[in-house]
């Protein structure tokens, strides 16, 4: 549960950083990579925590869901925080992926009654 909270609270933060900043100027440039990496590194790290916490949760009929949602989560995760540096994404994709994100993150909590 406390992941699922982390999740989405990060979630919102990227969001913030795609609205609010522009494409970088050249995204090959080695200091802008450095910078992504080591700020994106620990959402990395979120993710796959969360995935796998899910996948023993479902495996414990905790959780109500099926596991590909899961596994469709980390993918969509994983994209937005690429796309949340790089701005490469149009924004109704981008929107499109932060909601099923989001929708994922209710039905856990609901799950547990949270």
């Amino acid at each position: 549960m406390e992941l699922t909270n982390e999740l989405q609270k990060a979630s919102l933060r990227l969001k913030e950083n795609f609205i609010n900043n522009q494409q970088p100027v050249d995204q090959r440039d080695p200091s802008f990579f450095e910078i992504v990496k080591t700020e994106t590194e620990p959402l990395f790290n979120l993710i796959e925590r969360w995935e796998k916490e899910s996948l023993a949760a479902i495996k414990q009929r905790e959780l109500l869901i099926h596991p590909q949602q899961i596994k469709s989560t980390r993918e969509n995760f994983e994209l937005v925080l690429l796309h949340s540096y790089y701005i490469d994404v149009k924004p109704k994709r981008y929107m499109e992926l932060q909601q099923a994100i989001n929708y994922v993150c209710e039905l856990i909590k609901k799950d547990f009654n949270y």
